[in-house]
């Protein structure tokens, strides 16, 4: 079932047809996966910088334009937002003009104009009209945000809108052997015509098929038959991983998506500067169990400087304490003997 892509209506002179736009053609190539040869998982394929080399999120991606003197013009959605942007929904006739003055290279998609149930009438009038001129219709119409020019054509029993390029957008043959000069006699140009006659018909467009896309299909279907197909894989889960990288620029960004400021990445220091900063960071990425360890070998080092100065100190309070007592005997012994005299 085809579905409508847009709504809108023709509008000339003082007439007005309400229509549904739907794509008149689709594409039937047959696409084919990149896929690894050696166990058929999908290619994937990764938006990359050119500059930093990270893979870059959608969300990150802007519109750039790079000028002919090397100068890059980023524009963001303010910029485009000053843009004239066409969402108008009425297909503008502007004049109508002889089939026959219309260069098919001109002519780019093709989509077909079904009316309203209440639009039926004049539908069928403007497509007669264009029939019995021999007409076609030129109009401005506003598809996906952008004016484009296009015709209004029949086709049968409906009226195809028919995109077109702008005049620019079509190249000029500028081929230096297409100026010269050829001779062409009678006898060759007749039997050049001979030949077109003889191979002159009506166009039927039933007549013709794609012949290499049939061949594509049968291939396939033979192998599939014949046992040359197999399961497709199912894709890998993501790996998170352990890379410290991978890891401290998912938190770098998660910083700046929340509008903080992540600090600035330092480079490699000297070898003194990395031994106090690895010293430092050890220090710092401690796990909680081995924090008690570090406190009982702190105080079992004091213990053992206490007891060293206690060593160092007890034959100093030796030496004072032993002083003192040849002191206290030496002021005893005159006592002793005063006492021994009056006795």
């Amino acid at each position: 079932m085809m579905r409508a892509i847009w709504n809108g209506a023709v509008s000339f002179g003082l007439v007005n047809v309400p229509v549904r736009l739907y794509a008149a053609t689709t594409n039937h190539d047959i696409r084919f996966h990149q896929v690894h040869e050696r166990d058929g998982g999908r290619i994937r394929q990764k938006r990359t910088c050119s500059v930093c080399g990270e893979e870059v999120q959608y969300s990150e991606i802007a519109k750039g334009y790079e000028t002919d003197d090397g100068q890059l013009i980023m524009l963001d959605d303010d910029d485009l937002s000053t843009l004239p942007v066409a969402t108008g929904h009425e297909i503008d006739v502007v004049q109508f003009v002889p089939s026959d003055q219309i260069d098919a290279l001109l002519l780019d998609k093709s989509y077909y104009l079904e009316p309203e149930n209440k639009a039926v009438k004049p539908y069928a009038l403007l497509r007669e009209a264009l029939r019995e001129t021999d007409r076609m219709a030129v109009v401005k119409v506003a598809l996906r945000q952008r004016e484009t020019l296009a015709l209004l054509r029949v086709r049968d029993e409906a009226i195809v809108l028919q995109t077109m390029l702008w005049p620019d957008e079509v190249r000029e043959p500028e081929f230096e052997t297409l100026r010269t000069e050829v001779d062409l006699r009678p006898q060759e140009m007749q039997m050049a015509s001979s030949l077109v006659e003889s191979l002159s018909g009506d166009f039927e467009s039933d007549q013709f098929e794609d012949e290499y896309r049939q061949a594509v299909v049968e291939l396939i279907e033979y192998k599939r038959e014949h046992g040359g197909g197999r399961p497709a894989p199912e894709p890998a889960a993501a790996d998170d991983g352990d890379d410290m990288t991978d890891l401290l620029t998912a938190l770098r960004r998660s910083v700046e998506a929340a509008g903080g400021k992540a600090p600035a990445e330092e480079p490699a220091a000297a070898s003194d500067q990395g031994a106090t900063a690895t010293a430092t960071e050890t220090e710092t990425e401690t796990p909680a169990e081995e924090k008690p360890k570090r406190a009982r070998s702190r105080t079992k080092k004091t213990e053992e400087k206490t007891e060293e100065k206690l060593e160092e100190e007890t034959p100093k309070r030796t030496r004072r304490s032993s002083s003192k007592k040849k002191d206290e005997d030496e002021e005893a012994a005159p006592a002793k003997g005063r006492r021994s005299r009056s006795a």
